[in-house]
């Protein structure tokens, strides 16, 4: 597959006598893709059963006389105000009990099945209409789920909907013929506080306690809201297939982690997500201010590239960029310009990791309502935005440059959206997060050179690959250990590895591997200016274990106690390493396995794959690498034999 850029295009924004104009252009500057619809529920059905389908139509006709592939979204992330008085009670509930309101999007909650049933009739009404549209190449389902807090909903309807699905898991999946209430009770733990319920209809929310809430109960919770999501999808999805072969997507968004994206994946045929560098440098990434403001207008050398490995493994090996960022964003802290020449940089690095389309947000820049200060790619009245010189750069490269490249690393990490919920409950520290701990073996992985695959918990296996590491799985799913066991390569897990079961009992880590003697004595976490060092360069930050063992210790800390230990190809790294520290523990264990590195420069990243490798400066000032002078804002892409 040749790899193209795409665009989002917004026709029903727009008056018709320039729709034509708009697609003539976007041909012009070397877009293959648009995608349209996912916002036009109003515009479909302006009243309950009623449709209008001839703009759609129209648009659809334009864009495949002009020779450019649609994807075709469906528009359930914009209900109607219409809907609302339907379905008032469809809103989703904050945890304050206060409803959000229409007036912008996403204003609904998973559990409301009547809403659900609705979206089910216009998908299947679009579909039906469209299945077989020759223009009609891709399907989007819905659009940014989770985005703007929106996975977990406090209503009326979330509430029936756990109690029945909790009286459902406790009477069929634990295999034991007490009463199922009871059953709950005791996987909980409720004799603590006297928390025993006599009935599913006495469970509320894990909310507005007077302290913390049981971690078993909100645990649950996570799990259901999660799991509402992936259905939802799957409805949607089960419907399009009935009437169209064309595959089926979902635009993730960066950072969002309240629900299971490999389980949603199971019902898509590629991933994709939204990728806003600048955007996502202010509002979402941990990190100092002197960061901020190094890459203000360049973004995070890591941030995209994280992204970019994680939704090729969501969409087992084939994903997009739905939504690229070409200008100033409108919804962070602070909106700058970005530095000339790096939407191209984005675009490419992109494509080095695998990317079959990276598609523009959007074509013209809204002229009204929330988002009229989110730059496109031309302003409303269609003059060029200063963008576009790069678009036309990255189009006339594209025409000569490789099929989309498919590769494998030789290093693994673990991506477990299960455990992320394990930390969101019990952090144990300000600041703690799973999300954190897996980015920093990532950053720290590609700052000596490395290319990453993320691997699903629920993968096959680990085969092919010379170094798994799996930070922070508190929950250890038996076939994820049944992988590790069956591995010969190093695998270096940790911290918090295997310490809590389905239910977030306590559980030893040695409960997984019998032959690994490991007790975990104590845990802390402690503030930013008072590290645990360790005897070699180095320390612990935020997390440390004090454990007992046997196994050999590869690393102390200053006082003696173990740090990182070993039993044959296994590693229990007992703390959240500093940049140091985990820098001495990749370079021993790329010693063992015969694992090339190369320490690269500051905002110099590199990406290999099959017969090419890129390097990306995220400087805004020239590097000199290998013998090669990348300037600022570029890259250098060279052929391997």
């Amino acid at each position: 597959m040749k790899r193209c850029l795409g665009v989002c295009y917004y026709p029903e924004q727009w008056p018709r006598n320039i729709w034509e104009t708009d697609a003539q252009n976007m041909k012009r500057l070397g877009i293959s893709w648009v995608r349209i619809a996912e916002f036009s529920w109003a515009k479909i059905e302006p009243q309950p059963y009623i449709y209008d389908f001839e703009w759609l139509d129209e648009v659809i006709d334009i864009m495949g006389k002009n020779g450019i592939k649609i994807v075709l979204g469906t528009p359930t992330a914009a209900p109607p105000r219409w809907m609302v008085d339907l379905y008032p009670d469809m809103l989703p509930v904050e945890q304050s009990g206060i409803s959000r309101q229409f007036g912008s999007r996403r204003h609904y909650c998973f559990s409301h099945e009547k809403f659900v049933r609705h979206c089910e009739l216009v998908v299947e009404i679009i579909a039906k209409r469209y299945g077989r549209n020759p223009n009609i190449k891709a399907w989007q389902i819905d659009n940014e789920y989770g985005c703007h807090d929106t996975t977990i909903s406090y209503s009326a309807a979330a509430l029936n909907g756990y109690q029945k699905w909790l009286k459902y898991k406790f009477s069929h999946n634990l295999g034991k013929k007490c009463n199922p209430i009871d059953n709950l009770n005791h996987a909980w733990g409720n004799n603590f506080w006297s928390m025993t319920y006599a009935s599913f209809d006495q469970i509320g929310f894990p909310i507005n306690c007077v302290t913390d809430p049981n971690p078993a109960h909100s645990l649950s919770f996570l799990e259901y809201c999660s799991e509402k999501v992936a259905e939802f999808n799957k409805r949607q999805a089960l419907i399009i297939k009935k009437y169209s072969s064309s595959p089926i997507t979902h635009n993730f968004m960066g950072k969002i982690t309240e629900f299971d994206h490999f389980k949603v994946s199971d019902n898509l045929d590629f991933a994709s997500w939204d990728s806003y560098p600048l955007g996502f440098l202010e509002d979402r990434i941990s990190a100092s201010e002197s960061h901020r403001i190094t890459y203000a207008r360049q973004g995070d050398p890591d941030f995209q590239a994280f992204h970019h490995d994680l939704y090729r493994a969501v969409g087992n090996g084939r994903w997009w960029v739905m939504e690229q960022q070409p200008g100033s964003v409108n919804w962070a802290p602070f909106n700058p310009m970005p530095l000339e020449g790096m939407v191209r940089v984005w675009t490419w690095e992109a494509f080095a990791h695998g990317a079959e389309v990276v598609s523009f947000f959007r074509w013209r820049q809204a002229k009204s309502a929330q988002e009229q200060l989110h730059s496109g790619l031309q302003c409303p009245a269609g003059k060029k935005m200063p963008v576009t010189n790069e678009i036309q750069e990255i189009s006339s490269e594209l025409k000569n440059a490789s099929e989309v490249k498919k590769s494998k690393s030789q290093i693994g990490i673990v991506f477990d959206y299960e455990s992320e919920r394990y930390w969101r409950i019990q952090p144990h520290g300000k600041g703690n997060s799973y999300f954190d701990l897996v980015f920093d073996f990532y950053r720290g992985l590609r700052k000596l050179g490395q290319s990453i695959d993320f691997i699903s918990p629920n993968a096959d296996s680990f085969d092919g690959y010379k170094l798994i590491l799996i930070p922070g799985a508190m929950f250890m799913e038996n076939k994820l250990v049944e992988k590790i066991n069956e591995f010969s390569h190093t695998v270096l897990v940790g911290p918090r590895a295997g310490c809590r079961d389905r239910n977030f009992n306590l559980k030893g880590f040695s409960s997984f591997f019998p032959r690994f003697d490991l007790e975990i004595i104590a845990s802390e976490t402690f503030r930013p200016e008072t590290p645990v060092r360790l005897s070699e360069e180095g320390c612990f930050v935020r997390y440390r274990e004090l454990i007992s063992t046997s196994a050999k210790i590869l690393m102390k800390t200053e006082s003696g106690d173990p740090a990182l230990i070993s039993n044959g190809n296994i590693q229990y790294l007992a703390g959240w390493p500093d940049e140091s520290a985990m820098k001495n523990i990749f370079l021993r264990i790329f010693e063992d396995e015969k694992l090339p590195f190369k320490q690269m420069p500051e905002g110099i990243r590199e990406r290999r794959n099959t017969g090419e490798c890129f390097w990306f400066n995220y400087n805004d000032f020239e590097v000199e690498f290998e013998g090669f002078k990348i300037p600022s804002a570029n890259f250098i892409r060279r052929e391997l034999k």
